[in-house]
């Protein structure tokens, strides 16, 4: 079986030095204009002197008209393209491979940057997410397919500026995962309706990207195993979707879970048998791996090196994905590498007045201020009271703290 730190071929111009893999997070770490600054570059820099063999970005909006968040990276034809190219060499140091993750949020955009969002439907978010996201309008067929080229625009800018792939954004309730979900996407047309319609968009969005980048730059895509909510996308239609892309020659498939309306991906209702494995997508990865031969990643729950490595003996998997461990311990992948007996405890961060959590979206928002303050040069500060995170967001966001973020 392979070890967590033995090399991995991706493809055949790929090869990245072990199998951890830095999940997305979200950063909120843009400038003024959008450009990465001098503190994502510290940020990677730590990452990358911390062992992790591949990094993943912080989503990157493909259309700056499309914010998920005020401080989100965007990358067009206006951006400051040598801001990328430093953000890229930074993170390559020590010999990282870095990945940068291209998104559309969709209708998942709070109310106070934009009051009118796009979706493949007119269908509002629920479970109590109506006062703080508006009711999208349902794209035209022509704004679809601006849309796909500026995702084939940013990976080709991506590939410009020294990134070593791009990782296409289809979970968690954004717009590649709307259009995938058959309650969010009710269209009638070709890209609404069966699977195989829903699937069109994403489908055409890999095309477009392969076109621009050519066949031997990577390109992958992070996939819910399942919405988790009523009427959503199934592991079943998952399973269909994720077999569709690794025949038209996809490179690597995150797998993930959950959307705004169900949080899967922060262990939102994880059984505990699960959450005793770690892995919270480990069971559908392993029923997926015998279906197909791309690469694999599991990203969610894995606290311990002994159940990293268990999940890789399994062959469910071919590369482990860590996120908030490696938000309050960047030099967590060489601890893994080094020692068999790894653990890192991860406590919820919580005021106690639930309200104040959810409002603020703690879960989220307490690990970006880990992130700054690694941007800033400071190391984490892992008893960060919940109090002060949800003091500095009043401080920094005023009123708009208060609105529903993302997971």
């Amino acid at each position: 079986m392979p070890a967590l730190n033995s090399p991995y071929q991706i493809n055949n111009k790929t090869e990245v030095k072990n199998r951890l893999f830095k999940s997305a997070m979200s950063e909120q770490l843009g400038d003024k204009q959008h450009n990465p600054d001098l503190r994502l570059e510290r940020l990677y820099a730590k990452w990358a002197e911390g062992g992790t063999g591949l990094l993943v970005t912080g989503n990157v909006m493909i259309d700056r008209g499309a914010l998920g968040e005020p401080k989100n990276v965007v990358l067009d034809e206006q951006s400051d393209l040598n801001a990328f190219r430093r953000w890229a060499k930074a993170s390559q140091h020590t010999g990282a491979t870095v990945w940068m993750q291209l998104n559309h949020p969709g209708k998942q955009i709070p109310k106070f940057l934009n009051s009118q969002p796009v979706a493949p439907s007119a269908i509002p978010l629920s479970g109590g997410l109506e006062a703080s996201f508006a009711c999208p309008r349902a794209l035209h067929d022509e704004e679809i397919g601006g849309i796909i080229k500026r995702f084939a625009n940013a990976a080709r800018l991506a590939k410009e500026t020294g990134f070593d792939g791009v990782q296409i954004h289809g979970a968690h309730g954004y717009l590649v995962s709307q259009f995938l979900s058959p309650h969010h996407n009710q269209r009638k047309d070709k890209w609404g309706g069966s699977l195989e319609n829903r699937m069109r968009f994403v489908e055409a969005v890999y095309a477009a990207i392969r076109e621009q980048v050519g066949d031997d730059f990577p390109v992958g895509i992070k996939l819910n195993s399942a919405d988790y909510s009523k009427g959503g996308f199934s592991h079943e239609e998952a399973m269909q979707v994720i077999q569709k892309l690794s025949g038209l020659g996809i490179d690597l498939i995150e797998v993930s879970g959950g959307t705004y309306e169900s949080p899967s991906m922060i262990g939102h209702k994880v059984a505990s048998s699960t959450a005793k494995r770690e892995a919270y997508f480990l069971e559908f990865a392993e029923s997926i791996r015998k279906e197909i031969t791309t690469p694999l990643v599991v990203t969610g729950g894995f606290r311990s090196a002994r159940a990293m490595q268990d999940a890789l003996d399994s062959n469910a998997c071919d590369m482990i994905g860590l996120a908030r461990p490696l938000a309050i311990a960047p030099d967590a992948a060489a601890q893994v590498l080094n020692n068999k007996d790894y653990r890192i405890e991860l406590k919820r961060p919580t005021t106690g007045v639930k309200m104040v959590d959810t409002m603020t979206m703690l879960d989220i928002t307490w690990y970006e201020f880990q992130l700054a303050r690694m941007g800033n040069g400071k190391a984490p500060k892992p008893n960060l009271s919940a109090w002060s995170a949800v003091a500095q967001i009043m401080a920094g966001l005023g009123l708009q703290s208060f609105k529903k973020r993302r997971a």
